[in-house]
C-alpha cells in the first residue's frame, strides 16, 4: 500500500496563504528525530526537510491563496490546499492520512488522524515540509513588507502584528475575511 501524509500549516495566520504538503516515505527511510514540526527548532525543521525531499518517493506542496481564504473560508481553504498537494504527486497514492478530523475528497480512500503529525511519519514529513516552505515565503513576504514582523511571527496574530496592523494598515497578503482584520478595513 502506497500512504501519502498530508498536513497543513498557516490556518490561524492574519497574512498570507495555507500551505499544505503531502509526503510518500519509503518503507526504509532514515529520518532521525521525524515528529511534529512544532515540536522542532527552526533549523531542525530546515535539515529535516531536505532530509525529506531527498528520501521521499514523492512529496509536494499545495497552497490556498489570501483570496480564496477570504472567499471561501479558511477551512474549505485548506481542504482545497490539501487536494491541490495529492493530485501534484508524481506517484499515486491508495491512501491518505491527513492530520486532524476531517479529510477532503481525494478520490482514493482517506483518513484523518488526530495527532497524526506526531503518529504517523507521512505526516509528520507532511508537516515539516509545509511548515518550512510557508515559514520562507513569509520572510520573503518580510523584505516587502518589513514593519509587520513576518520573519518573526509568520503572519500569526502576535502584538507586534496587531499594532503594526493599526499603525501601517491592512497589505494585499492580509486575509480580509478574519475578524482583526476585518475591523481595519
Amino acid at each position: 500500500m502506497i500512504i501519502a501524509g498530508v498536513d497543513e500549516v498557516g490556518r490561524g495566520p492574519l497574512a498570507g496563504p495555507v500551505v499544505t504538503a503531502a509526503v510518500i516515505l519509503p518503507d526504509n527511510y532514515d529520518l532521525p528525530g521525524l515528529t511534529d514540526s512544532k515540536k522542532l527548532t527552526a533549523r531542525r525543521r530546515e535539515l529535516l526537510s531536505s532530509a525529506i525531499k531527498e528520501q521521499a518517493v514523492a512529496w509536494t506542496l499545495g497552497e490556498a491563496t489570501v483570496a480564496e481564504i477570504d472567499t471561501i473560508n479558511i477551512l474549505q481553504a485548506t481542504m482545497l490546499a490539501m487536494q491541490r498537494a495529492v493530485v501534484k504527486l508524481n506517484v499515486t497514492a491508495s491512501m491518505v492520512l491527513v492530520d486532524g478530523n476531517r479529510c477532503p475528497d481525494f478520490g482514493i480512500p482517506a483518513r484523518a488522524v488526530i495527532g497524526g503529525d506526531g503518529l504517523e511519519p507521512c505526516i509528520s514529513a507532511a508537516s515539516i515540509i509545509a511548515k518550512v516552505a510557508r515559514d520562507q515565503l513569509m520572510k520573503e513576504y518580510a523584505l516587502e513588507f518589513p514593519n509587520y514582523g513576518f520573519d518573526r511571527n509568520s503572519g500569526y496574530p502576535t502584538k507586534q502584528h496587531r499594532d503594526a496592523l493599526v499603525e501601517f494598515g491592512v497589505t494585499r497578503i492580509h486575509r480580509r475575511s478574519f475578524a482583526p482584520v476585518k475591523a481595519l478595513c
